[in-house]
């Protein structure tokens, strides 16, 4: 369970010094060169590409969800029990608070960075939002792209998927997934992601950061109801991961 902890811990951490790192640095030091969609693609790139790379090196060990809404996700799917779960949320939000903080302490040594002008690629809707979007639309959002990705993420890793490529196609749907959120939210999807952003950077952003935490929890627990109405357990089948977690005394989505 340490082993688990530690790879979530630093999981988690690494998915927002990298994606929230490249999404400063292009809509906050404004290296898009003026250009927004250079940004988004930018942006959805780096965060799809760390997750693809640190679902093939975490994933034996934790499964690599770095993400409290993939974790909600698999708790109701039966993949992994409550204890683990919450083991796996406390990991999570630590990292991303940690994961934020060293990109603070980093670009604070620029003279040309502000907390407040600056920012660190945090979350929002109304005025922090591209499309000015309201917080209903930034909520529906958040609950479907959440939905989507977790859905897949629930499909790739379930014992109808393919191991070799389950990593590739997780870290290639949260780049599409980024690719129409950051216009509308910044795309959260990930409530780690959102909180350690919102508490370093404060104002706007940590009164905002509710439904960054609220609506991808929802899209988490919607995915895993569509993932049973689609995949349902043949009846008297036992799903490899139970057996797994009756004969270890816990789970694990890898």
């Amino acid at each position: 369970m340490m082993r688990k902890f530690i790879a979530e811990l630093l999981g988690t951490g690494l998915l927002v010094f990298f994606g929230v790192g490249v999404a400063t640095l292009d809509f906050g030091f404004k290296f898009d060169g003026g250009s927004i969609a250079a940004g988004v693609v930018a942006t959805a790139l780096a965060f799809g590409l760390v997750l693809l790379a640190l679902a093939y090196v975490l994933g034996p060990i934790s499964g690599c969800h770095v993400n409290p809404a993939v974790t909600l996700g698999a708790l109701l799917a039966r993949r992994v029990s409550l204890a683990e779960a919450a083991v796996y949320w406390i990991a999570q939000l630590a990292g991303g608070i940690l994961g934020a903080l060293l990109l603070w302490a980093m670009f604070s040594t620029s003279p040309d960075y502000s907390r407040s002008a600056t920012g660190l690629g945090t979350n929002g809707w109304g005025a922090a939002s591209d499309i000015h979007i309201g917080a209903g639309g930034a909520f529906l959002a958040e609950v479907v792209l959440t939905a989507l990705f977790v859905f897949v993420v629930l499909g790739v890793t379930g014992k109808l998927g393919n191991t070799a490529t389950a990593g590739m196609v997780i870290g290639l749907s949260l780049t599409v997934v980024h690719l129409i959120g950051i216009p509308i939210t910044g795309t959260s999807v990930n409530p780690a992601r959102s909180l350690g952003p919102a508490l370093v950077v404060g104002g706007t952003a940590l009164s905002q950061v509710w439904l960054f935490i609220v609506a991808p929890l929802a899209g988490g627990a919607i995915a895993a109801v569509l993932h049973w109405v689609i995949f349902p357990p043949a009846p008297g089948s036992v799903d490899p991961e139970q057996a797994r977690v009756a004969e270890a005394g816990s789970g694990t989505i890898a």
